[in-house]
Formats: structure tokens, C-alpha cells, sequence
């Protein structure tokens, strides 16, 4: 696994906080079990779509369907995960 895509989509994780923890002060790490799951599935997609698609299933097997939301919550970060790889 590449150590520095998955600091980057941590990072970018983080940064778009799909499920709006950073405000209540959670650590900048918080996403990383969720990062090292995805970045082991990213050569799985062909499109930005799948990734965004990955993504969502991801967070739904990590939280539940309610908490992860629709699919559409990870099109920008599936966007710019797509530009790291």
C-alpha cells in the first residue's frame, strides 16, 4: 500500500469531512482506517464515478447507511482522490 496516498486522502478526508467530524475537534488522523480501505480499492475503478462509488460503500461498511448518506456526499472528493492517482 502507498504509505503517501494514503496520508493524501487522509488529508483530503479530513479536509471535505464527508461525515462533519472536524468540527466537534476529532483528529486530523481520524479518517485514516477509512483512507487505508479505499486507497486498497482504488485499482478497482476505471472512472471517477466508481471511485465516488467505492468511497460510499466504504463509508457505509465502516458506519451505516444514515451516517454515510448518499453516494453524491463523496463526488468531490472522489474528484480530487482521482487527480492523486
Amino acid at each position: 500500500m502507498d504509505s503517501d496516498l494514503v496520508s493524501d486522502v487522509t488529508a483530503l478526508l479530513y479536509r471535505l469531512d464527508p461525515l462533519e467530524l472536524a468540527p466537534v475537534g476529532v483528529p486530523a488522523d481520524e479518517y485514516r482506517l477509512e483512507a487505508e480501505t479505499i486507497t486498497q480499492r482504488v485499482g478497482e475503478a476505471q472512472t471517477v464515478e466508481e471511485l465516488e462509488r467505492i468511497m460510499h460503500e466504504e463509508f457505509v461498511a465502516w458506519f451505516s447507511p444514515e451516517l454515510a448518506g448518499p453516494p453524491e456526499r463523496y463526488a468531490a472528493l472522489a474528484r480530487e482522490t482521482w487527480t492523486l492517482i
